[in-house]
């Protein structure tokens, strides 16, 4: 019924939404957007992860290819985290699913960009904790928030990113190199924007009622 309203703003309209959630396609539309990401293999072959180990030759992360929890004993979920790799450790193990594999990027800071429509919001993240640096949702205790100013080629390539897949809304998650560059990671169409309005005082909510609100001007 929903998805036949004539004229209805979404955010995001589901149908794109799912599209958008993709997480290893969203790495070759950010490319093609003008975004910079990390090398990165998805692959279930040890052979082949042994390969790109060495063509990186340097620190190796391992993420999930899906978000999500992981259900364990007496109705516990577990995340599952980012973390750091041992490529000599590679095995036969690696047979059992598909594995996300890329490269560590050296961060001076993390930035969760939240974009409605043609706005774009940059909250930074200062991280203190080895663990807070690999996977700022494990340690929020060693965590301190500010904002900053998107460069304009990256909010370019963001708003790109959103036209490819026709949604109005994401929170993109970036590292910021020592030397400046921004390091594109992941979008999450649907993601959380509310803690970054509340730690910085960045008028999100304010853009998701002005692009709202227009529906009815």
């Amino acid at each position: 019924m929903f998805a036949a309203l004539s004229g209805a703003r979404w955010i995001n309209n589901p149908h794109h939404d799912r599209v958008a959630a993709h997480k290893p396609q969203q790495l070759v539309v950010a490319t093609r957007c003008g975004l910079r990401v990390p090398r990165s293999l998805i692959t279930n072959d040890p052979d082949a992860a042994r390969d790109f180990a060495k063509l990186v030759s340097g620190p190796l992360i391992c993420k999930p290819v899906l978000g999500g929890r992981l259900p364990v004993d007496e109705g516990r979920q577990l995340m599952v985290a980012t973390h750091y790799v041992d490529p000599a450790a590679f095995d036969h193990s690696i047979r059992t699913t598909a594995h996300y594999f890329q490269e560590a990027i050296e961060k001076a800071y993390e930035v969760r960009l939240v974009a409605v429509a043609d706005k774009v919001f940059g909250g930074t993240l200062h991280t203190s904790s080895k663990k807070a640096r690999t996977d700022w949702r494990t340690d929020y205790e060693h965590i301190t928030y500010g904002t900053v100013d998107v460069p304009e080629d990256v909010a370019t390539a963001v708003r790109r990113f959103l036209a490819y897949y026709g949604i109005v809304f994401g929170s993109f998650d970036f590292a910021v190199t020592p030397t400046g560059e921004w390091v594109f990671f992941e979008n999450n169409p649907a993601g959380t924007w509310a803690w970054v309005e509340n730690r910085t005082g960045l008028p999100i909510a304010a853009a998701h009622a002005d692009y709202l609100r227009g529906a009815c001007e």
